[in-house]
């Protein structure tokens, strides 16, 4: 009973508290040490393999959506699909209807073939889009409108609570301009779906098919663009740290993101109004999934002991500004631009006497500032004036040079006449006949 009634011996540790609490020290800190070598200081994927991954994810997510498309055709007949309600507007008897166009006609009236037709190299437009961009950079360079409109975005109201204010330290819109080439047509449905592939995927299209002349076929203009450029962004801000306090610990950090390289294929297309839902005529355009985007990412983080060039800092920043770009102008995705209407209108001419009109604007717009807007009109109206008398002073001397180029080399086989009001240097009447006698005149009752 006695040996029954005693408690069993506890048995000891083996490991001192001590020893537990070394032990545990020295895991922790093998597990910050493994996290900064893997995750941090670990080394990035080449660009090529980046490029491969991506381009494979994005054609993935375009065929599944092209899959639910169909799909949803072979449940769904067109005509039972629901449509947009349209107001019946009585139609002018005087100006007739042109017969309804579909992407066919418009294509043989235009002698272009899809089958057949050489891609196009687009030099011209080349050239205009450089010109166009070359503007943009200039007009950058006179003021800060873009650095204050950039910073005033990067610091509105969806910046963060732990970040402080976003400086802009560099901003390089690069020197080289896109190349715009081997440009072709395609005919594509209303769901962007290429109109050009027969039963057994070969290239062809039948003008004749009831997918051609379905209401919302359209035809797309895709083209190759490339740009090899150094467009650079730099910022400069300090991440805040407000636990258990605020401004416990800040970390100052420096990020600078460059575009070095973009090739892709761009699909432009145009939506033809609908007068009775009031919608205007729509440019839209987007990216085909197969383009590369290459990024150059810098980074500085810390302010004594300063890490530089994280790479998984980098990975984050480009993985972001993919799914950006991705959500917004890669296919199935797409912007629309409204259009103006083509027709010709007063308020759109510029040219003739506008021209004074807009320097006399000009004028009065900046001495209203120092003079007041009475000496303004007048500084407007002597500019004005002053601008007709250059001008009309520049028509008399035209006219002068003309009449003395007459008198030096007049015509030889042909008598010599003398400017009307004029007879040896002196002016005679203003009534007077032509081939009467000298000194003779008629005067007339006024």
């Amino acid at each position: 009973m006695a040996t029954t009634d005693m408690c069993p011996m506890k048995p000891e540790p083996t490991l001192s508290f001590t020893q537990g609490l070394i032990v545990g020290q020295i895991s922790v800190v093998l597990l910050i040490a493994a996290f900064i070598k893997f995750f941090i200081f670990g080394d990035a994927p080449s660009p090529e393999v980046t490029a491969t991954i991506r381009a494979a994810e994005r054609r993935s997510r375009t065929l599944a959506h092209r899959q639910s498309l169909l799909t949803l055709r072979s449940t769904t007949p067109h005509a039972a699909r629901p449509g947009q309600p349209t107001l019946n507007k009585k139609k002018s008897s005087i100006l007739r209807s042109p017969p309804t166009l579909t992407i066919g006609s418009i294509l043989n009236k235009t002698y272009y073939n899809v089958d057949s037709h050489q891609p196009e190299s687009l030099d011209w437009f080349n050239v205009l889009i450089a010109q166009t961009i070359a503007q943009f950079r200039s007009d950058a360079q006179q003021d800060d409108a873009i650095l204050t409109s950039l910073t005033k975005a990067l610091n509105g109201t969806s910046r963060p609570d732990f970040l402080d204010e976003i400086k802009v330290t560099e901003l390089t819109l690069g020197e080289d301009f896109p190349i715009f080439s081997n440009c072709r047509i395609i005919p594509v449905d209303e769901d962007g779906l290429s109109l050009n592939t027969g039963l057994h995927g070969e290239k062809r299209f039948d003008a004749n098919s009831s997918r051609a002349k379905r209401e919302g076929s359209r035809l797309q203009a895709r083209m190759d663009v490339d740009l090899s450029d150094m467009i650079t962004l730099a910022l400069e801000t300090k991440i805040l740290l407000n636990y258990p306090k605020r401004l416990t610990a800040v970390l100052p950090v420096a990020l600078a993101v460059s575009v070095v390289r973009f090739s892709g294929t761009l699909s432009i297309s145009f939506i033809p109004s609908n007068p009775s839902q009031s919608t205007p005529t729509m440019m839209t355009f987007s990216f085909l999934d197969d383009y590369r985007l290459d990024f150059s990412v810098r980074s500085l983080v810390g302010s004594r002991s300063r890490l530089q060039d994280v790479p998984k800092i980098a990975q984050m920043v480009e993985s972001r500004l993919h799914r950006w770009f991705d959500e917004r102008a890669v296919e199935p995705r797409f912007q629309e631009i409204a259009l103006p209407s083509l027709w010709p209108r007063k308020r759109n001419t510029r040219g003739g006497d506008e021209a004074l009109d807009v320097i006399a604007t000009s004028a009065s717009s900046v001495s209203s500032g120092s003079a007041g807007k009475g000496k303004g009109r007048e500084i407007a109206r002597e500019l004005k004036d002053e601008a007709r008398k250059e001008v009309r002073a520049e028509a008399a001397a035209a006219q002068r040079r003309d009449i003395r180029d007459r008198e030096l080399s007049p015509p030889e086989n042909l008598r010599y006449r003398r400017p009307r009001g004029q007879r040896d240097g002196s002016a005679i009447s203003e009534f007077s006949m032509p081939g009467s006698l000298p000194g003779m005149a008629i005067d007339l009752p006024t």
